[in-house]
């Protein structure tokens, strides 16, 4: 055998190179936001999420991260394209969590925002039929993954093992 992977055979030192493939996947996490909007009372905005090919969820506003945005106005962005809930204050980002168990890696970052604004109706209505408000002590089930990750976060409750929190401190 010869260096960087060549066979070589006898005497006319024939070289034939042996054909790797490294298996690369081809997708690229996506990074995404959700955002944690809080009335004064306490209560969370969550939308009843539906999609032909998956099943329903509850999930709070959010998408994926547009070039040269910052997290707070991707969050800002999707909530108001979601819900028509534009009216936004205090908002931050308190978390990072990374989906470990997907093969796609997905990373959300989680902002908390204060509101008093009402639902003027889903911007998607194909696939956010409705939004209400709840109580995070009562949340509907079931949850989409990244936004039970994310609230679990909120909360302080105990992270589901298939995903990594990394929480974000003052900056």
């Amino acid at each position: 055998m010869g260096s960087a992977g060549a066979e070589v055979d006898g005497p006319a030192r024939t070289v034939r190179r042996r054909r790797t493939r490294a298996r690369v996947s081809t997708s690229r996490p996506v990074v995404g936001v959700g955002i944690v909007v809080e009335r004064a009372d306490g209560r969370i905005l969550l939308g009843r999420r539906v999609k032909p090919t998956e099943p329903e969820t509850w999930c709070l506003p959010g998408g994926h991260l547009e070039a040269g945005e910052t997290i707070e106005q991707a969050a800002a962005r999707e909530c108001f394209e979601e819900s028509g809930i534009a009216d936004l204050a205090e908002t931050a980002g308190f978390t990072v969590v990374v989906d470990a168990g997907s093969h796609r890696g997905g990373v959300v970052f989680g902002v908390h925002a204060r509101s008093t604004g009402i639902p003027t109706g889903p911007g998607e209505p194909h696939i956010f039929p409705e939004w209400v408000w709840v109580d995070p002590a009562d949340l509907p089930r079931p949850l989409f993954p990244a936004s039970d990750a994310l609230l679990r976060a909120w909360t302080g409750a105990t992270p589901d093992p298939a995903w990594q929190v990394h929480r974000i401190t003052g900056g």
